[in-house]
């Protein structure tokens, strides 16, 4: 009975130690696929997220002061 206990501490150790292994593939894969992706964005020359809200917020404050420029030419003309 001690020998049988033996090998199925062994075989548990073995399954332990693959399980690590494939453990350890898996996110080097995952660390290899999304190191390739952010190249292939980097060279397509895309924005990030935080660059495209601040362009927005650009713009918006942008097309706020024209349309208050735009009042204020109205009401100086009509004073004419």
């Amino acid at each position: 009975m001690q020998t049988r206990s033996k090998i199925f501490d062994d075989i548990s150790s073995l399954m332990t130690n693959a399980m690590g292994v494939a453990q350890g593939a898996r996110d080097e894969a995952e660390n290899a696929v999304k190191s390739m992706l952010d190249r292939w964005l980097a060279d397509r020359d895309l924005v990030t997220r935080e660059e495209f809200d601040a362009v927005r917020a650009m713009a918006q404050k942008a097309r706020e002061e024209n349309a208050a420029l735009e009042a204020r030419i109205a009401a100086l003309e009509a004073r004419k």
